[in-house]
């Protein structure tokens, strides 16, 4: 078993920012500055941040039309499973809704990413390694989730072609992750769980800031702080709970509220819970990650 922290830095070890490249002034709005910019010795603007307008008029202001950028990473979210519908066909017996893929590719565009869908009904290991080779040459992070009869087929092909790492991580909600480096090139592959919330949290831990290390961010973690929890939460004690909730910052007092699981999708935080703690009382101080608040 691995606690979160731990893990999260074994999967910012697989990754590096990516190679910077010149772009034109408009081209490069929205991107990565790749490097400081200096004029003599009084340095203009400075590498890390997200490109704004402001960035544009100073470079035109001393005479530059390009700027050194971190492309933007391009991420394939693959879904794999027989037991998998998409979303408008008949759901068959015994089958799902197929949901993870779109999920996690809008997430991945979210986070300011290139992200590609692809969702196969492999029969095979050998077929499944096909199609994931296949991605490779686009690809500069792999995200797969599977359907629950295809984990195993899943890992069975990615073990074929690199190096995998399967763990069980000390948090709640959890599930299988797996990590490692895949192909001739040593493409970083992140596996998911299978169940939607969980796939949303573990996105939101441990592939974003993948994500924005790739682009070369400052900042690659959601902001954290302290919130009053409007409503008393109950549950088992085990492993560090992660619990979609909805942070309020417009009052003079920041206030929080966990959602039932029907409502994740409004979820714009989560609360975490240390080990070990079976209740959070009305009115108490929480820490909350904030998924609103983020940082350039």
């Amino acid at each position: 078993m691995e606690n979160v922290e731990s893990y999260l830095k074994q999967l910012l070890l697989l990754t590096q920012p990516l190679a910077p490249l010149d772009l034109p002034l408009l081209d490069a709005h929205g991107a990565t500055l790749a490097s400081d910019i200096e004029v003599g010795t009084r340095r203009v603007l400075t590498g890390g941040s997200r490109i704004r307008s402001a960035h544009i008029g100073i470079a035109a202001s001393v005479g530059l039309d390009h700027l050194p950028t971190r492309p933007h990473p391009r991420v394939v979210v693959i879904s794999a499973g027989g037991d998998l519908t998409e979303p408008g066909e008949q759901l068959e017996t015994a089958h799902f809704y197929e949901v993870n893929s779109w999920l996690l590719t809008t997430s991945v565009r979210e986070a300011g990413a290139i992200g590609y869908r692809v969702h196969t009904i492999p029969t095979t290991s050998s077929q499944l390694r096909l199609l994931i080779e296949d991605q490779l040459v686009r690809a500069d992070l792999i995200v797969i989730t599977s359907g629950p009869e295809s984990e195993g087929m899943t890992q069975e092909a990615l073990t074929e072609l690199g190096v995998i790492s399967k763990i069980q991580v000390e948090m709640n909600p959890t599930g299988n992750h797996s990590f490692g480096l895949i192909g001739p090139d040593k493409t970083p592959v992140v596996t998911l769980p299978t169940d939607p919330m969980t796939a949303f949290i573990s996105f939101e831990l441990f592939v974003r800031p993948i994500i924005r290390q790739m682009f070369g961010r400052k900042n690659i973690f959601h902001p954290t702080l302290n919130a009053k929890l409007l409503e008393a939460v109950n549950f088992e004690s085990g492993a560090q709970r992660y619990l979609p909730a909805l942070l309020d910052l417009n009052n003079s007092e920041r206030t929080v509220k966990a959602l039932d699981l029907e409502n994740w999708a409004d979820a714009n935080s989560f609360i975490i819970v240390p080990p070990g703690v079976s209740n959070l009382p009305s009115g108490g101080v929480v820490s909350v990650m904030n998924l609103e608040l983020r940082a350039d």
